[in-house]
């Protein structure tokens, strides 16, 4: 198999980072709790909220990128794919830069560097090659990718990617965090990895 996976919000989990660096930028009172949709809803009413979410957005997905976890599950599916032989491709709607960052924190290169760390690359990790890691400036070009890469899986967080009328044909997977849609949708709906994992290996309950 040719499996593509998104990166932001898919291989990896913001909550935390997103909740710490709202506190540290006092964009959030300090007994605030909740996920990335949560604190976004939360800081976009604020005065001027639209643009304070978009300035968190380039710090957490930059600067404060390595409070971002991995999310439950990615390690087994990764794994798996190794031991077994399949292509991994990452494929990732990233700009170079954050929205409004004044430190011009090169966000593509932050991502690499997140991703050697927890042993994507290496040998002894999940020996993805770094030639299968793709950041893409569009949706238009992530798609294009995909495409041209002939994947035979994707998994994206994004209803709207995966529904993109020109989505190229494969399989796509959902993964909804727990979160179902209800909207009935050509495709499965996965709220972890490993239900992720029993979609593409075909070992359903």
């Amino acid at each position: 198999m040719r499996i593509g996976i998104d990166f932001d919000n898919t291989i990896v989990g913001y909550d935390d980072a997103f909740l710490a660096a709202a506190k540290k930028l006092s964009l959030l009172r300090r007994d605030f709790s909740g996920d990335k949709r949560a604190i976004r809803d939360a800081i976009r009413l604020l005065p001027e909220g639209e643009l304070a979410w978009q300035r968190l957005q380039g710090f957490v997905y930059g600067e404060a990128l390595d409070q971002a976890v991995l999310f439950e599950g990615v390690d087994a599916f990764l794994g798996r794919c190794r031991d077994e032989g399949h292509a991994v491709f990452i494929v990732s709607h990233k700009t170079e830069h954050g929205h409004f960052d004044p430190k011009r924190v090169p966000l593509r290169q932050a991502a690499l560097g997140w991703m050697k760390r927890r042993g994507f690359f290496g040998a002894d990790g999940y020996a993805i090659p770094l030639e299968n890691v793709f950041f893409e400036d569009t949706r238009a070009d992530k798609l294009r990718r995909i495409g041209s890469l002939e994947c035979t899986h994707f998994i994206d967080d994004l209803e709207e990617v995966l529904s993109d009328p020109n989505f190229p044909p494969v399989k796509r997977i959902l993964f909804a965090r727990g979160e179902p849609t209800g909207n009935a949708l050509p495709y499965p709906i996965c709220t972890t990895w490993k239900k992720i994992e029993a979609e593409v290996f075909g070992e359903h309950e």
